[in-house]
């Protein structure tokens, strides 16, 4: 990539600083923006009404009720009853309790300001505070994407392209439950961007900590450990350099550490549901026993190929434009930069290289520090594609800086296509906020 495509997308304010600043401004205007078009929609009859069934229409107006009413939607239905009650039923188990625990925190909070009511009263106004504790995840927006602006910036040592990254962040391609919803999307890509960013920085210990707290909230946090092995043990024998027993060991330690959460979630419903009890759910003598992929098969139908059905054609198409781009960006890197890196380490330094730019420069692009992203994504990928309902990737996709990093490539590459992908992100989100305001898929 020539430097002169690079120019082009430089802005006015050419520092990182005025970057931030700039950042800060447009991510509180499109963060507002989304939560005015989803609250607005939701106003416009509903094709599902089970949202009235738990906070009821009145017929004086309340503010309070009109926004929780409008984050009540699909998965934030298990988040607020694990919120309210715990866990009750088997299938809320495919659900972690980060996000119930923030909403429950923010309704025991303010219900220590109000006033005594009535108890029918109460039990409407506590629905409505565990809900509208959702909306802290709109607070996560601004630190998300700094943080996404200063691991790109150190990624490819580019202020043009952390910017440009950033910006295209600000168009998701699932607004509401990256921005404001209570979904587990935006703590745990806040989480996941500053541990990368960690990571980047050899920061270990502070990227496992995210890590770790990243699994409280989406069980395929656990990958990002993957992150850690990657720069303690693999890069540096794609270096050739010689790892220490130690760092080894140092490695797994860090791994289990942020994978640590998960294992006990497994582990507490395993104490629950398979010890001291007569009847043993089927999934307890499974190898190895795991209450979340049993749930995740039985009521979602999770599993290779099972979602590959002429009836679920529409949502393939749906997640068809950020699964083309992650495909397209992690096989290109995959093909001009991981392989010739394997076939230089096993065959000797004069027998593979990659394609240098004019300067006989790596190409931005295809550095060798965005391989663990490029792994990342493409395992992602080919799950959601293969064995998970796919139009997920949607949700995250949108979490991932790869995402962003590919968009980025295509407009300074192929400037139409690039220009595709931003119109298509700029429609599909404003579609997508409205579909989500009257309850259409997708989730």
């Amino acid at each position: 990539m020539s430097s002169r495509r690079i120019h082009t997308y430089r802005m006015q304010v050419c520092q990182p600083r005025d970057h931030r600043r700039f950042l800060i401004v447009l991510t509180t205007a499109t963060t507002l923006l989304t939560l005015l078009l989803t609250v607005t929609s939701s106003q416009l009859p509903l094709f599902d009404s089970s949202p009235n069934a738990l906070l009821p229409s009145s017929s004086a107006f309340s503010l309070r009720r009109m926004f929780a009413s409008a984050l009540l939607r699909w998965d934030a239905f298990h988040f607020a009853h694990i919120a309210r009650e715990g866990y009750v039923y088997e299938h809320e188990w495919a659900f972690f309790p980060g996000v119930p625990c923030v909403m429950q925190a923010w309704a025991v909070l303010t219900q220590l300001v109000q006033p005594p009511m009535q108890p029918s009263e109460s039990a409407l106004r506590e629905w409505e505070d565990i809900l509208l504790g959702g909306l802290i995840a709109s607070l996560l927006s601004i630190p998300s994407v700094l943080a996404l602006y200063d691991l790109t910036l150190v990624q490819f040592s580019s202020p043009a392209i952390a910017l440009l990254a950033s910006l295209l962040s600000l168009l998701p391609s699932s607004p509401v439950t990256l921005r404001i919803a209570g979904y587990s999307e935006p703590f745990f890509s806040c989480l996941s961007y500053v541990g990368m960013l960690c990571c980047a920085r050899k920061q270990w210990l502070l990227a496992t900590c995210c890590f770790a707290l990243a699994t409280i909230f989406r069980s395929n946090a656990i990958f990002l450990a993957g992150f850690i092995a990657w720069g303690l043990v693999v890069e540096p024998l794609l270096s050739r350099q010689k790892v220490p027993l130690r760092r080894v060991l140092y490695a797994s330690a860090l791994c289990s550490l942020a994978c640590a959460f998960f294992v006990y979630h497994q582990y507490h419903a395993y104490r629950i549901f398979c010890t001291g009890t007569a009847a043993r759910a089927r999934w307890c003598d499974a190898v190895p026993p795991s209450i979340y992929t049993y749930v995740q098969a039985k009521y979602w139908n999770v599993g290779f190929l099972r979602y590959w059905t002429l009836q679920q054609l529409p949502n393939f198409l749906l997640g068809a434009p950020p699964l083309l781009l992650l495909f397209t960006f992690t096989l290109r890197y995959v093909r001009l930069a991981l392989i010739p890196r394997l076939i230089t380490l096993a065959l000797g330094p004069t027998s593979v290289s990659g394609p240098p730019n004019h300067n006989g420069a790596q190409p931005p692009f295809l550095s060798p520090s965005i391989a663990p992203h490029v792994i990342h994504a493409l395992i992602h990928a080919l799950l959601l594609l293969f064995a998970s309902h796919t139009q997920i990737v949607l949700r995250l996709a949108a979490s991932m800086p790869l995402t962003y990093w590919a968009a980025a490539w295509l407009l300074v590459e192929w400037p139409a296509l690039g220009k595709l992908w931003v119109d298509w992100s700029v429609i599909w989100g404003a579609v997508s906020c409205v579909l989500w305001g009257v309850f259409l898929p997708p989730a």
